[in-house]
Protein backbone atom coordinates (compact mmCIF):
# COMPACT_ATOMS: atom_id res chain seq x y z
CA UNK A 1 0.00 0.00 0.00
CA UNK A 2 1.38 3.37 -0.96
CA UNK A 3 1.38 5.89 1.48
CA UNK A 4 -0.57 9.35 1.03
CA UNK A 5 2.23 12.51 0.57
CA UNK A 6 3.07 14.44 3.38
CA UNK A 7 0.79 17.21 3.54
CA UNK A 8 3.01 20.91 3.98
CA UNK A 9 2.15 24.30 3.84
CA UNK A 10 4.79 26.61 2.56
CA UNK A 11 4.74 30.49 3.04
CA UNK A 12 6.72 32.17 0.09
CA UNK A 13 7.34 36.03 -1.50
CA UNK A 14 9.66 38.96 -1.26
CA UNK A 15 12.07 39.81 1.84
CA UNK A 16 10.04 42.21 3.73
CA UNK A 17 6.72 40.97 3.25
CA UNK A 18 5.86 39.74 6.69
CA UNK A 19 6.61 35.30 6.22
CA UNK A 20 7.83 34.61 9.21
CA UNK A 21 4.98 36.26 11.14
CA UNK A 22 2.44 34.71 8.97
CA UNK A 23 4.10 31.12 9.35
CA UNK A 24 4.50 31.57 12.99
CA UNK A 25 0.76 32.31 13.40
CA UNK A 26 0.31 29.25 11.36
CA UNK A 27 1.99 27.07 12.86
CA UNK A 28 0.63 28.15 16.16
CA UNK A 29 -2.74 27.36 15.30
CA UNK A 30 -2.23 23.82 13.03
CA UNK A 31 0.18 22.40 15.37
CA UNK A 32 3.33 23.28 12.80
CA UNK A 33 6.67 23.50 12.77
CA UNK A 34 8.74 25.80 10.65
CA UNK A 35 11.51 24.46 8.30
CA UNK A 36 13.24 27.41 7.12
CA UNK A 37 13.61 28.17 3.30
CA UNK A 38 15.99 31.60 3.78
CA UNK A 39 19.30 30.45 2.70
CA UNK A 40 20.95 33.05 4.95
CA UNK A 41 19.60 32.14 8.12
CA UNK A 42 21.28 29.12 8.16
CA UNK A 43 24.50 30.76 9.24
CA UNK A 44 25.54 31.62 12.94
CA UNK A 45 26.23 34.90 13.73
CA UNK A 46 24.00 36.36 10.86
CA UNK A 47 20.79 37.39 12.73
CA UNK A 48 19.84 40.91 12.76
CA UNK A 49 21.50 41.08 9.35
CA UNK A 50 18.91 38.61 7.38
CA UNK A 51 16.27 39.12 9.90
CA UNK A 52 16.21 35.94 11.37
CA UNK A 53 13.77 34.59 13.37
CA UNK A 54 13.82 36.06 17.35
CA UNK A 55 14.71 33.70 20.38
CA UNK A 56 10.68 34.72 21.06
CA UNK A 57 9.77 33.74 17.67
CA UNK A 58 11.21 31.10 17.80
CA UNK A 59 10.17 30.04 20.87
CA UNK A 60 6.84 30.34 19.60
CA UNK A 61 6.81 27.98 16.92
CA UNK A 62 10.06 25.68 16.45
CA UNK A 63 12.00 26.07 13.73
CA UNK A 64 14.39 24.02 12.23
CA UNK A 65 17.66 24.38 10.03
CA UNK A 66 18.71 27.79 11.93
CA UNK A 67 21.95 28.37 13.00
CA UNK A 68 23.25 25.58 11.41
CA UNK A 69 26.20 26.38 9.88
CA UNK A 70 29.29 28.92 10.32
CA UNK A 71 29.32 31.72 7.79
CA UNK A 72 32.66 30.27 6.19
CA UNK A 73 30.93 26.95 5.26
CA UNK A 74 28.44 27.68 2.27
CA UNK A 75 25.25 25.35 2.14
CA UNK A 76 24.83 24.73 -1.16
CA UNK A 77 21.17 23.33 -2.63
CA UNK A 78 22.51 19.85 -2.55
CA UNK A 79 23.09 19.65 0.85
CA UNK A 80 20.23 21.62 2.33
CA UNK A 81 17.44 19.26 0.55
CA UNK A 82 18.16 16.37 2.36
CA UNK A 83 18.39 18.10 5.02
CA UNK A 84 14.81 19.57 4.84
CA UNK A 85 13.57 16.47 3.81
CA UNK A 86 14.57 14.64 6.75
CA UNK A 87 12.77 17.75 9.03
CA UNK A 88 9.69 17.41 7.19
CA UNK A 89 9.52 13.85 7.86
CA UNK A 90 10.58 14.26 11.17
CA UNK A 91 7.56 16.76 12.22
CA UNK A 92 5.30 14.41 9.82
CA UNK A 93 6.06 11.47 11.99
CA UNK A 94 5.79 13.20 15.51
CA UNK A 95 1.89 14.51 14.10
CA UNK A 96 2.82 18.20 13.28
CA UNK A 97 2.66 20.18 10.35
CA UNK A 98 5.53 21.45 8.43
CA UNK A 99 5.63 24.68 7.91
CA UNK A 100 7.81 25.89 4.62
CA UNK A 101 8.95 29.44 5.08
CA UNK A 102 11.62 31.27 3.18
CA UNK A 103 12.28 34.04 0.06
CA UNK A 104 14.62 31.97 -0.94
CA UNK A 105 12.77 30.46 -4.49
CA UNK A 106 15.51 27.70 -5.53
CA UNK A 107 15.07 26.52 -1.95
CA UNK A 108 11.45 26.10 -2.34
CA UNK A 109 11.30 25.01 -5.68
CA UNK A 110 13.53 22.18 -5.54
CA UNK A 111 12.08 20.95 -2.30
CA UNK A 112 8.56 21.04 -3.71
CA UNK A 113 8.89 19.98 -7.01
CA UNK A 114 11.31 16.71 -6.32
CA UNK A 115 14.89 17.88 -7.20
CA UNK A 116 17.34 15.33 -7.40
CA UNK A 117 20.56 18.04 -7.06
CA UNK A 118 24.26 16.56 -7.21
CA UNK A 119 25.87 17.50 -4.34
CA UNK A 120 29.10 19.02 -5.70
CA UNK A 121 31.89 19.69 -3.97
CA UNK A 122 33.13 22.87 -4.25
CA UNK A 123 36.76 23.12 -6.58
CA UNK A 124 38.72 25.82 -5.54
CA UNK A 125 41.29 25.81 -8.27
CA UNK A 126 38.50 26.37 -10.70
CA UNK A 127 36.80 28.98 -8.16
CA UNK A 128 39.99 31.00 -7.85
CA UNK A 129 39.69 30.80 -11.68
CA UNK A 130 36.56 32.70 -11.94
CA UNK A 131 37.31 35.20 -9.00
CA UNK A 132 40.40 36.02 -10.25
CA UNK A 133 38.35 37.03 -13.90
CA UNK A 134 35.49 38.29 -12.09
CA UNK A 135 38.36 40.94 -10.35
CA UNK A 136 39.49 41.40 -13.68
CA UNK A 137 36.82 41.02 -15.87
CA UNK A 138 33.74 42.03 -14.00
CA UNK A 139 30.92 39.69 -12.33
CA UNK A 140 28.54 40.63 -15.28
CA UNK A 141 31.09 39.55 -17.59
CA UNK A 142 30.82 35.89 -16.28
CA UNK A 143 26.96 36.49 -15.39
CA UNK A 144 26.44 36.54 -18.86
CA UNK A 145 28.62 33.30 -19.41
CA UNK A 146 26.17 31.90 -17.57
CA UNK A 147 23.23 33.17 -18.84
CA UNK A 148 24.48 31.83 -22.51
CA UNK A 149 24.50 28.43 -20.39
CA UNK A 150 21.91 28.51 -18.09
CA UNK A 151 19.36 31.75 -18.60
CA UNK A 152 16.94 30.25 -15.90
CA UNK A 153 19.53 30.37 -13.30
CA UNK A 154 21.03 33.56 -14.45
CA UNK A 155 17.42 35.58 -14.51
CA UNK A 156 16.88 34.42 -10.88
CA UNK A 157 20.80 35.40 -9.53
CA UNK A 158 21.22 38.66 -11.14
CA UNK A 159 24.26 39.96 -12.38
CA UNK A 160 25.95 41.75 -9.28
CA UNK A 161 25.48 38.03 -7.19
CA UNK A 162 29.21 37.28 -7.61
CA UNK A 163 29.21 34.72 -5.13
CA UNK A 164 26.34 32.68 -6.73
CA UNK A 165 27.07 33.60 -10.36
CA UNK A 166 31.06 31.63 -9.49
CA UNK A 167 28.69 28.77 -7.84
CA UNK A 168 26.23 28.33 -10.56
CA UNK A 169 29.23 27.98 -12.85
CA UNK A 170 30.74 25.60 -10.66
CA UNK A 171 28.84 23.24 -10.77
CA UNK A 172 27.48 23.57 -14.09
CA UNK A 173 31.60 22.79 -15.24
CA UNK A 174 31.63 19.40 -12.72
CA UNK A 175 28.34 18.09 -13.64
CA UNK A 176 27.27 19.76 -17.44
CA UNK A 177 24.04 20.15 -16.42
CA UNK A 178 21.49 22.75 -15.69
CA UNK A 179 20.43 23.27 -12.17
CA UNK A 180 16.69 23.65 -13.51
CA UNK A 181 17.70 20.68 -15.59
CA UNK A 182 17.77 18.36 -12.43
CA UNK A 183 16.19 15.38 -12.44
CA UNK A 184 12.57 15.64 -10.66
CA UNK A 185 10.27 13.29 -9.31
CA UNK A 186 7.22 12.29 -11.97
CA UNK A 187 5.21 13.88 -8.83
CA UNK A 188 5.78 16.16 -6.37
CA UNK A 189 6.71 14.86 -3.17
CA UNK A 190 4.86 16.32 -1.04
CA UNK A 191 0.70 17.41 -1.11
CA UNK A 192 1.54 21.34 -0.70
CA UNK A 193 -0.58 24.51 -0.30
CA UNK A 194 1.53 27.75 -0.93
CA UNK A 195 0.40 31.04 0.05
CA UNK A 196 2.51 33.49 -1.12
CA UNK A 197 2.34 36.71 0.59
CA UNK A 198 2.52 39.80 -2.07
CA UNK A 199 2.45 43.74 -1.50
CA UNK A 200 2.45 46.97 -3.94
CA UNK A 201 6.30 47.67 -4.94
CA UNK A 202 6.29 51.10 -3.64
CA UNK A 203 4.87 50.11 -0.02
CA UNK A 204 6.98 46.77 -0.27
CA UNK A 205 10.40 49.71 -0.69
CA UNK A 206 9.13 51.61 2.15
CA UNK A 207 8.86 48.72 4.35
CA UNK A 208 12.27 47.47 3.54
CA UNK A 209 13.79 50.74 3.98
CA UNK A 210 12.47 51.09 7.42
CA UNK A 211 13.27 48.00 8.60
CA UNK A 212 17.06 48.63 7.24
CA UNK A 213 17.03 51.59 9.53
CA UNK A 214 15.34 49.41 12.54
CA UNK A 215 18.31 46.98 11.99
CA UNK A 216 20.84 49.52 12.36
CA UNK A 217 19.09 50.46 15.06
CA UNK A 218 19.09 47.45 16.67
CA UNK A 219 23.05 46.68 15.85
CA UNK A 220 23.80 45.56 12.46
CA UNK A 221 26.57 47.43 12.24
CA UNK A 222 27.93 45.77 15.40
CA UNK A 223 26.84 42.55 13.91
CA UNK A 224 29.11 43.24 11.16
CA UNK A 225 31.83 44.14 12.66
CA UNK A 226 31.88 41.51 15.20
CA UNK A 227 31.85 38.92 11.91
CA UNK A 228 34.63 41.04 10.79
CA UNK A 229 36.86 40.59 14.21
CA UNK A 230 35.93 37.09 14.09
CA UNK A 231 37.63 36.58 10.82
CA UNK A 232 34.44 36.17 8.24
CA UNK A 233 35.67 38.74 5.16
CA UNK A 234 32.40 40.95 5.00
CA UNK A 235 31.63 40.78 1.19
CA UNK A 236 32.50 37.20 0.61
CA UNK A 237 30.66 34.06 0.81
CA UNK A 238 27.33 34.12 2.48
CA UNK A 239 28.41 37.67 3.63
CA UNK A 240 28.22 39.03 0.22
CA UNK A 241 24.97 39.33 0.83
CA UNK A 242 22.77 42.13 0.86
CA UNK A 243 23.62 44.44 4.52
CA UNK A 244 26.86 42.75 5.18
CA UNK A 245 28.90 43.85 2.50
CA UNK A 246 27.60 47.38 2.49
CA UNK A 247 28.93 47.29 5.93
CA UNK A 248 32.07 45.71 5.27
CA UNK A 249 32.87 48.55 2.37
CA UNK A 250 32.15 51.12 5.12
CA UNK A 251 34.13 49.36 7.74
CA UNK A 252 36.98 48.88 4.93
CA UNK A 253 36.59 52.86 4.63
CA UNK A 254 35.72 52.78 0.78
CA UNK A 255 32.62 54.53 1.68
CA UNK A 256 30.51 56.56 4.22
CA UNK A 257 27.79 54.90 6.40
CA UNK A 258 25.10 56.60 4.89
CA UNK A 259 26.38 55.61 1.04
CA UNK A 260 26.51 52.07 2.57
CA UNK A 261 22.69 52.40 3.82
CA UNK A 262 21.63 53.65 1.04
CA UNK A 263 23.49 50.38 -1.19
CA UNK A 264 21.72 48.35 1.13
CA UNK A 265 18.27 49.60 0.59
CA UNK A 266 18.74 49.88 -3.23
CA UNK A 267 20.54 46.02 -3.25
CA UNK A 268 17.51 44.33 -1.67
CA UNK A 269 14.84 46.15 -3.80
CA UNK A 270 17.33 44.43 -6.53
CA UNK A 271 16.44 41.16 -4.62
CA UNK A 272 12.72 41.80 -4.18
CA UNK A 273 12.96 42.09 -8.30
CA UNK A 274 14.80 38.73 -8.57
CA UNK A 275 13.11 37.03 -5.68
CA UNK A 276 9.51 37.69 -8.00
CA UNK A 277 11.18 35.84 -10.96
CA UNK A 278 10.86 32.87 -8.56
CA UNK A 279 7.34 33.24 -7.26
CA UNK A 280 5.49 35.03 -10.31
CA UNK A 281 2.15 36.59 -9.91
CA UNK A 282 1.06 34.43 -12.57
CA UNK A 283 1.97 31.20 -10.98
CA UNK A 284 -1.78 29.27 -10.21
CA UNK A 285 0.20 26.92 -7.92
CA UNK A 286 0.54 30.15 -5.44
CA UNK A 287 -2.49 31.56 -3.22
CA UNK A 288 -1.35 34.89 -3.21
CA UNK A 289 -2.53 37.00 -0.90
CA UNK A 290 -2.51 40.89 -0.34
CA UNK A 291 -0.54 42.04 2.79
CA UNK A 292 -0.31 45.91 1.94
CA UNK A 293 -1.77 46.44 4.97
CA UNK A 294 -0.48 43.76 7.64
CA UNK A 295 -0.67 39.96 7.97
CA UNK A 296 -3.61 38.38 5.66
CA UNK A 297 -4.37 35.61 8.84
CA UNK A 298 -8.04 35.98 8.33
CA UNK A 299 -7.95 34.62 4.63
CA UNK A 300 -4.15 32.40 5.35
CA UNK A 301 -6.24 30.58 8.33
CA UNK A 302 -9.22 28.94 6.47
CA UNK A 303 -7.88 28.49 3.86
CA UNK A 304 -4.71 26.08 5.68
CA UNK A 305 -8.09 24.96 7.59
CA UNK A 306 -9.82 23.75 4.39
CA UNK A 307 -6.62 22.43 2.59
CA UNK A 308 -5.91 20.56 5.71
CA UNK A 309 -9.77 18.41 5.99
CA UNK A 310 -9.50 17.50 2.21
Amino acid sequence: MVSAPISVIAVVGPTGVGKTALAIQLAQRFDGEIVNADSRQVYLGMDIGTAKPTMAEQRAARHHLIDIRAPDEPLSLGEYLPLARRAIIDINRRRRLPVLCGGTGQYVWALLEGWQVPQVPPDPAYRAELERRAEVEGTTALWRELNALDPNRAASIGPHNTRRVIRALEILHATGEKIAAAVRSPEPPYRALIIGLTAERSVLYERIDARFESMMSAGLLDEARRLRQDGYPLGTGPLASVGYSQLGAYLAGEMTLAEAIERAKTQTHRLVRRQYTWFKLSDKRVVWLDADHGLPMAEAGPRVADFLSE
